[in-house]
């Protein structure tokens, strides 16, 4: 539930737009190709993990096994990476607490509106307690929360999904350039952000006691639940509304009520937007949950802090205020940051993990869990990061074709 949650993030609501490219069988490919290599390179991580002590997370690890050069660039990105996704996750979150808290307290007679930085605290106060307490606790919570997101869901998607029409589905009726391959680099950046969990992987085996094929277990699932999810938001999507008609989605950046007002001359969507409210809401603060974790057992490690009532508070701290004072004191500035936030996911999400396997296998003769695929596996995912750091800074300098509908 942790993985699935920490993936599932409301990032999903633009895959069916940064893929309307490459239609309907071009995306299905990209998210099966990127599940298969961040699933092995999240493998990849716990092998490495296993070797050291129970609570060591990526700085004991990277320190070892690649040196401090490796090590500050990895904690850079880790802690960017992890920052600016809680700040990201606070800000909207916060956003939507006070949306609802307003409907919930306002009347005919009195309205009341409690101003966005109370909801950014009350969120994350409320959520950042589950982290203080311990992983259990988040996984019990998370479980519930990913639940009301399955519920909400299929209770959004089952009418697009009854109604999809193959024709559209695999753009028989299609209009405009007829064009799938140029647009297939653009969009594997966005494939990568819907399958980040690595932070979580460190946590797990904690969690688990050190079991490896518990952690391995946990880590197909979750994002095999989370592949599950998004191929049929796809095929909710993409079967529904034509590929010509993206172009006012993309103009808005995949922003969710413009999607739904495109989808609006097809079919009834007044509900589905009620419900994928819930659902966004749901899907934030499992991520945040999700990703505050990894970045709470990061600082612990960092910081050599134990798992004592000061050292989880110390933690704690460390962990949600930077990100919730800079939440209060710039509501809406995370926009441009985290658009670079793919680019340093990228070094420890896919070429850290597999240098990390590769000097474990080095440096350690027995193991009691070895990734499949030896070292063609390792290069494998290698060249999937590289890949990935080449095209976001193509698309920085706007060398790379974009579908624009």
């Amino acid at each position: 539930m942790i993985i699935a949650g920490t993936a599932i993030g409301a990032g999903m609501l633009a895959n069916p737009t940064a893929t309307s490219g490459v239609w309907f069988i071009g995306s299905i490919l990209l998210l099966a190709y990127t599940w298969f290599c961040m699933t092995t390179s999240g493998l990849m991580i716990l092998e490495a993990n296993l070797h050291y002590p129970t609570g060591a997370s990526f700085d004991t690890i990277v320190k070892d096994l690649l040196g401090n050069g490796w090590n500050v660039i990895n904690g850079l990105s880790v802690a960017f990476v992890l920052y600016i996704l809680t700040y990201a996750y606070i800000t909207s979150g916060g956003g939507i607490t006070q949306n609802l808290f307003n409907q919930l307290f306002s009347s005919p007679e009195s309205a009341i509106d409690i101003g966005r930085s109370s909801g950014s605290l009350i969120f994350c106060i409320v959520l950042a307690s589950f982290v203080w307490l311990s992983t259990k606790a988040v996984d019990r919570f998370t479980t519930v929360l990913i639940a009301g997101m399955v519920v909400a869901f299929f209770l959004s998607t089952s009418d697009l999904i009854s109604s999809v029409k193959t024709e559209v589905l695999f753009n028989q009726i299609a209009q405009g350039e007829q064009q799938y391959l140029p647009y297939i680099l653009t969009a594997l950046p966005v494939c990568l952000v819907s399958f980040g969990f690595h932070g979580n992987v460190p946590s797990l085996v904690k969690y688990y006691d050190r079991d490896g094929k518990r952690v391995m277990k946990s880590i197909f699932l979750g994002t095999g639940i989370a592949l599950v999810i998004y191929i049929l938001w796809q095929l909710a999507v993409q079967g529904n509304l034509p590929r010509a008609e993206f172009a006012p989605v993309i103009e808005k950046g995949g922003d969710i009520a413009a999607l739904l007002g495109a989808l609006s001359q097809y079919i009834q969507t007044d509900y589905i937007g009620v419900v994928l409210n819930f659902f966004a809401y749901m899907a934030i603060a499992s991520s945040f949950l999700g990703v505050s974790l990894g970045l709470f057992d990061y600082i612990s490690d960092l910081f050599k802090l134990d798992d004592s009532l000061s050292g989880r508070t110390k933690a704690t701290l460390i962990t949600f205020l930077p990100p919730l004072l800079l939440s209060l004191q710039f509501p809406y500035g995370f926009v441009i940051a985290i658009g670079y936030a793919g680019l340093a996911a990228t070094i420890w999400a896919a070429i850290v993990p597999a240098l990390l396997a590769k000097a474990t296998r080095q440096k350690f003769t027995s193991s009691s869990y070895q990734v499949y695929g030896g070292n063609f596996m390792i290069y494998f995912v290698i060249l999937f990061g590289v890949l990935n750091i080449l095209i976001q800074i193509a698309a920085q300098f706007n060398i790379l074709p974009t579908f624009l509908g």
